[in-house]
């Protein structure tokens, strides 16, 4: 049975599914570089995970989630903006990720733009999920 994290990990995956602009091309921790073909996409993986114990049987846990939308084309951060909208909405719209959390918040979105044949836009969104074990 996967850990908790995974299973998070893998709901928020879920969730995206449909994302505006970008269908099915949400992948858990990629490492490959993109095709031209396959922008806009998304890339979910962890950043951190701290726990704390509450009681003598229980940790409460602090998972770091970056959700990463990639784009291509002028004005990127632009081209984005409603992948990152529907992203956020997907994702605050259960915070506990039918029960596999307690609850989410977001805390920052970075914005890197790169040149290339086309400018890419890589926007990073982090959240904080906290659950339980």
């Amino acid at each position: 049975m996967p850990s908790r994290r995974e299973q998070i990990l893998g709901r928020i995956v879920q969730t995206l599914a449909g994302t505006t602009l970008v269908g099915s091309r949400i992948y858990r921790s990629r490492l490959e570089p993109f095709a031209r073909d396959e922008f806009p996409s998304i890339v979910v993986e962890p950043t951190s995970d701290s726990a704390e114990q509450t009681t003598i049987a229980t940790l409460d846990w602090q998972l770091g989630v970056r959700v990463t939308v990639f784009v291509r084309g002028a004005v990127p951060d632009s081209l984005a903006d409603p992948i990152v909208l529907d992203v956020h909405s997907k994702i605050m719209s259960d915070p506990t990720l039918q029960g596999y959390a307690i609850d989410i918040l977001p805390t920052t979105v970075g914005f890197d733009m790169t040149e290339g044949d086309q400018p890419i836009g890589v926007i990073a969104c982090d959240f904080v999920v906290r659950y339980r074990t």
